[in-house]
Parts: structure tokens; C-alpha cells; sequence
């Protein structure tokens, strides 16, 4: 299956969608003749976006896909955040940012696009090292109740960036599908939520992605960190406030946000 081949429609969404990115606005839908009417249609204006970013590919989002939904997103180099001192920048709004939590496989080898298939156990073979993560998550639209699955495609899939924490035991994480979230907002109570991640195992959306991209004549690269699907839904958490996240068994995230001053 190729890549879809981005049209001067695309560009044009692109051009738009990438500008809204890169300062932290939103805006209604796209101009109905940019809209994009299939998956197809949204993948070339995701193609069209990556070099209007100007940036690499530092991860990917992904998610099993269904009959008329691919869940696939490229995460950009300069909104990759690792734990530190320092607070993680986010497009805030009203003080909070929402967050998915979700586990980040991060590869210790390139598995770049080839004929034959990829093995699962190729795939787990170039995982070198399994961290506790937070997508990071904003939209470019500003009424997301009228959007498509295309729209939301094209734009994405909400996502604005990662926050990768602590790494834990691959093994143990690899087959944990079921795990409470423990979340601790500094000053106050501690709140749970059932965690579940949608797949019956994390890493199985990466195996498709690895199939996905060497369909499309592209590949993973050595060092991209992938996340495969929140456990815990989307919710919200305040800036400039320190957090812990709990995940069951595996340990523990913390962070503190700071809010992105836009133009």
C-alpha cells in the first residue's frame, strides 16, 4: 500500500493545521473544500505537515485500527520532554493541560522498511527500553463536537507532545493491560482511576505499526519512542503544581508543567 501522495488541497490543510501547531491556537474546521472526506485524505495531510513542521519524528502515536479508523500520528523531536529539573512546556488552557498515561517503547535499533513482514519477536528484539509516559494532548480544532474521525486524523489525533519518564521492566510492562492510576496533585487528595489500556497487550498496536509504516515504505528509527494507548482515558491536571502518577506495579511519573505563553 503506498503513501498517500500529498495534493495542493493537502498543502493547504496542512499549511493551516501546522501554523495552529506551532503557536498553540485553534480554530474552526477546515475550509470545507480542505476538509479532508477519508483516511486516505487525512494521511496526506499528515504527510504534508512533516515538512511544514520542520522538525523529526521523535515517536508515534498508534492504536489498533477499526473499519473505517486508523490511529496513527507522528510525535515531533521538540515536544518530546524527558523528566527533570525542569518544568515540561505544554499549550495549556485555564491552567490545565490533559494528559493520556500510557507506556512508550523506545527502540534501540532501526527497523526500516523492507519486503518481508516484520516477526512480533523482531519487533520486541529492537524495544530497548520500556518508560512510564504521558501523551500530551491538545487540538488545533476549537469546536471538536463537529469534527470527523478524518479531521481529527489530519490534525494528529490531538496530540502536542510527550512527556517520557522513568523506565521500568519491559517484561512486566509488556503484559500488563490492567493497572490502577494513582494520581497526586501537590496540597491535594489523591485520586485512582481504573486503568485499562485498550488492546490486550500494550505492545500490540506497535506490531502494527511496524507493518503499517514498512507498507507505506517507511520505517521506525533507533532512539523513536512509540505509545500504543492511554490507560485511563484523557483527563485533565493542572501547571505549575508538582504531580505523581502511580501505574499499579510499574512505578511512578512525576512532573510539573509549565504553560507555553503564546504569540
Amino acid at each position: 500500500m503506498p503513501t498517500p501522495t500529498p495534493n495542493s488541497s493537502a498543502q493547504a490543510a496542512a499549511t493551516i493545521l501546522v501554523q495552529r501547531r506551532l503557536h498553540g491556537q485553534q480554530g474552526p474546521c477546515l475550509p470545507e473544500p480542505l476538509r479532508p472526506q477519508t483516511l486516505d485524505d487525512a494521511m496526506r495531510i499528515q504527510l504534508a505537515s512533516m515538512p511544514l513542521m520542520g522538525d523529526a519524528i521523535a515517536g508515534w502515536k498508534c492504536g489498533t485500527p477499526g473499519p473505517d479508523k486508523l490511529v496513527v500520528a507522528p510525535i515531533y523531536a521538540r515536544t518530546v520532554h524527558r523528566a527533570s529539573e525542569k518544568p515540561c512546556p505544554v499549550w495549556a488552557h485555564g491552567g490545565m493541560v490533559r494528559v493520556e498515561p500510557e507506556l512508550a517503547f523506545v527502540l534501540g535499533r532501526d527497523l526500516p522498511a523492507r519486503a518481508q513482514p516484520y516477526t512480533p519477536d523482531e519487533v520486541d528484539d529492537a524495544i530497548s527500553a520500556t518508560h512510564l509516559a504521558l501523551e500530551l494532548i491538545d487540538s488545533r480544532y476549537s469546536e471538536p463536537s463537529v469534527l470527523s474521525f478524518a479531521d481529527k486524523l489530519a490534525d494528529g489525533l490531538v496530540n502536542q507532545g510527550l512527556f517520557i519518564g522513568p523506565a521500568v521492566d519491559g517484561e512486566q510492562a509488556s503484559l500488563t493491560n490492567v493497572m490502577p492510576i494513582a494520581i497526586q496533585v501537590e496540597g491535594s487528595p489523591e485520586q485512582v482511576r481504573a486503568g485499562q489500556h485498550p488492546d490486550p497487550l500494550p505492545r500490540l498496536p506497535l506490531y502494527w505499526l511496524v507493518e503499517y509504516l514498512r507498507e507505506q515504505g517507511m520505517g521506525l528509527q533507533a532512539g523513536q519512542a512509540v505509545i500504543t494507548g492511554s490507560y485511563a482515558g484523557t483527563f485533565p491536571l493542572p501547571v505549575s503544581q508538582g504531580i505523581t502518577l502511580r501505574y499499579g506495579d510499574l512505578g511512578e511519573l512525576r512532573v510539573r508543567f509549565s504553560a507555553r505563553a503564546r504569540a
